[in-house]
């Protein structure tokens, strides 16, 4: 046998210890967990301690039973580790933008000289947005109201709605896309 094939690490990408967490938070006895699942006890204290993996069905009725959605079942089982990313250089308009991002989060640094305009600057997704003017100042035109936004002052407004930026001044801005929560 190649003992340089051997794993010795646990390289599994889930990690059902998350299970003992909700459990006691909804201060359930593997057993109270088991009779409101339908859920094998010995099945869910293996789960807790990742001695085997479970069926889509099982997850479901254990995600069901702490009212969550297997989808996000599955997300809080995913191991926890650094997740690195490099930024990516742009320009749109007048505005140059240095963005990383992530499944739920856009982070985009903006710089552009007094007079740049740029309107519904990119095709947003369903998120929130929040603008935030780090030096300088620019004007934010929405359907309805129309904002001042000043060094060190911040904005947030629904991205889907019909926006513009318009620096007055030399300005520097941190956009954040922060993606809604799921409504169903």
């Amino acid at each position: 046998m190649n003992r340089s094939s051997e794993k010795t690490q646990d390289n599994s990408a889930l990690d059902f210890g998350i299970l003992r967490t909700l459990r006691k938070r909804e201060g359930m006895s593997i057993a109270e967990l088991a009779c409101a699942s339908g859920v094998s006890a010995s099945v869910i204290s293996k789960l807790e301690r990742n001695k085997t993996s479970a069926e889509t069905e099982t997850l479901y009725r254990i995600a069901r039973t702490f009212r969550i959605t297997l989808s996000d079942l599955i997300c809080l089982a995913e191991k926890q580790t650094s997740h690195a990313v490099h930024s990516e250089q742009y320009r749109s308009g007048d505005f140059l933008f240095e963005r990383v991002s992530y499944n739920h989060l856009r982070c985009m640094h903006a710089s552009a000289k007094a007079g740049a305009k740029l309107s519904t600057p990119e095709l947003h997704r369903d998120d929130y947005e929040l603008c935030w003017v780090l030096h300088g100042c620019l004007r934010l035109s929405l359907p309805k109201e129309t904002h001042l936004i000043r060094t060190g002052t911040a904005v947030q407004f629904d991205a889907l709605l019909h926006h513009t930026y318009e620096t007055l001044e030399d300005t520097e801005l941190f956009i954040v896309h922060l993606q809604k929560p799921k409504r169903f």
